[in-house]
């Protein structure tokens, strides 16, 4: 049985995580820690379902106070046990019409999507050391891909495109720090997800994006520690074309 925090699991893709760990077997997932600021009717249903395996956890990713005291609620519901799985899933989007020149929410934007990541995985890295898999999924997105820069050209949010370059290196220097320690830590590009973020224009349910998300955290190994993984979806076609198809991204 395997241990899973999933940040920002109120809605979108978290929510979609959620549901699916919460769907897997008993022998195959046991604790699923469901961490947001605060509880919704979606999240709750999903509690009240589970049988005791999905916990809610209070967090405020951007509080390294907040992740020092979420990280100690799960300490004590997982006893001696370690956490087996990070998803840091929590993120906000930018929106600026007009050029970067227009920017002003840089700041705010980091703070969430890049900041928390840091402080989240600061403070569960003991926990993570006492796991059997010790592995981390970063979600990051191609938007973030200073090599696929000109895809999303069309994009105006340049305050996400550069938290989601900050959160590429960020998964980067974790790696590189815990080489030897048996980790496997990745950054995720969850596809086009029809969330609040990605609108109904979205390819993908979140649901569907957890999966192909899931599928690339659980097959990976340490070797792929470091790399940016594009979510596998190998039966999704779009436009006849198998775009997720669990390959590794360039940064």
């Amino acid at each position: 049985m395997s241990s899973f925090l999933i940040t920002g699991s109120s809605r979108g893709i978290g929510l979609g995580y959620v549901k699916l760990l919460a769907s897997k077997s008993a022998s195959e997932v046991g604790k699923v820690f469901a961490a947001a600021r605060a509880e919704n009717a979606a999240l709750k249903q999903i509690i009240s379902e589970s049988a005791g395996r999905v916990e809610f956890v209070p967090l405020e990713v951007t509080s390294e106070t907040s992740a020092k005291e979420a990280a100690q609620c799960v300490e004590l519901s997982l006893g001696s046990k370690g956490l087996d799985v990070l998803i840091n899933n929590a993120g906000i989007p930018s929106q600026t019409e007009g050029g970067i020149e227009n920017m002003t929410d840089l700041t705010e934007v980091l703070n969430v999507n890049v900041f928390g990541v840091h402080n989240v995985t600061r403070a569960f890295l003991p926990l993570l050391r006492k796991g059997h898999l010790k592995k981390i999924g970063n979600i990051s997105s191609s938007l973030g891909s200073m090599a696929l820069s000109a895809m999303g050209k069309f994009q105006p949010t340049p305050a996400y495109k550069v938290s989601k370059a900050a959160v590429n290196m960020l998964t980067v220097q974790w790696a590189e720090s815990l080489e030897n320690d048996g980790f496997t830590i990745l950054a995720l590009c969850p596809g086009w997800v029809k969330t609040d973020m990605g609108t109904e224009a979205g390819y993908l349910t979140p649901e569907e994006s957890a999966t192909g998300g899931l599928d690339v955290i659980s097959r990976s190994t340490p070797a792929d520690s470091g790399k940016f993984f594009v979510i596998n979806l190998p039966d999704k076609e779009i436009g006849g074309q198998k775009i997720y198809d669990g390959s590794v991204r360039p940064y």
